[in-house]
């Protein structure tokens, strides 16, 4: 049962202060173990790290040249557009051909 039956005041109190130090005592920290394993998976995690940095590195620049060569079909395909165009475009004599043609013709018809 209860010890402090009976007992005295100082005695109470000395039970007291020792049962809260003993709560104190779990909360302390307790000296950690050194893991033995601790540099080598220092040094796993660096190499693994290095390979994944690479390996993103690669797919940078596949990406980045992939890049490159679509925008360079682009530019090539705008150029081929553009030669087109100007092919198509009736020069400026051919305009005024076809204008004078047209109004010809309206004065023709009346």
């Amino acid at each position: 049962m209860n010890e402090t039956k009976g007992a005295r005041l100082a005695d109470r109190l000395k039970a007291a202060a020792e049962a809260k130090q003993a709560l104190l005592a779990k909360f302390k920290p307790k000296p950690a173990a050194a893991d033995p394993l601790f540099d080598e998976r220092g040094v796993a995690a660096a190499a693994e790290l290095k390979a994944v940095r690479a390996e993103r590195q690669a797919v940078r620049t596949v990406k980045k040249k992939a890049a490159d060569a679509v925008a360079a079909g682009a530019a090539v395909a705008a150029v081929e557009r553009a030669e087109r165009k100007r092919a198509k475009a009736p020069t400026e004599a051919e305009a005024k051909d076809k204008r004078d043609a047209k109004y010809a013709a309206r004065k023709a018809r009346r």
